[in-house]
């Protein structure tokens, strides 16, 4: 009789050894999303809304608005990366349902990258014309 996966016999690691690992496939995860020139076009992205944050003199509810859509960026990318990882993985060969999938993680991106977008227009507007 087979097993149920959580019942393979392999011991889960428990209390800070977990957080450890945890922390260890995070990083692993950030290190493959790093492989993704999307992904570092968006990090450059980020630094550069920074320092032009700076430039306009920013609020800092702003700033912090400004990082939270970019990490949720950086999220919809790695799910984005993951999906397109997953699908060549089970479909090498182009099928459509294998296309609609890396077709839906896209605009998932895009739709974030359009409310990045927006913000930062808001700010500019906010900052230089209103402010």
């Amino acid at each position: 009789m087979e097993k149920a996966p959580q019942e393979s016999g392999i011991r889960k690691a428990s209390g800070p050894r977990r957080v450890l690992a945890a922390t260890r496939y995070s990083l692993q995860g950030l290190v493959r999303l790093w492989g993704e020139e999307a992904f570092r076009t968006e990090v450059v992205a980020f630094a550069l809304g920074l320092l032009l944050f700076v430039f306009i003199g920013a609020e800092p509810y702003q700033y912090l608005i400004f990082v939270i859509l970019m990490l949720l960026l950086f999220c919809v990318e790695a799910l984005n990366t993951a999906i397109e990882e997953l699908v060549d993985r089970i479909s090498p060969e182009i099928s459509t349902v294998g296309r609609h999938a890396k077709d839906l993680g896209s605009f998932a991106v895009f739709c974030l990258l359009c409310v990045n977008g927006l913000f930062v227009l808001w700010c500019l507007y906010d900052r230089l014309w209103q402010g």
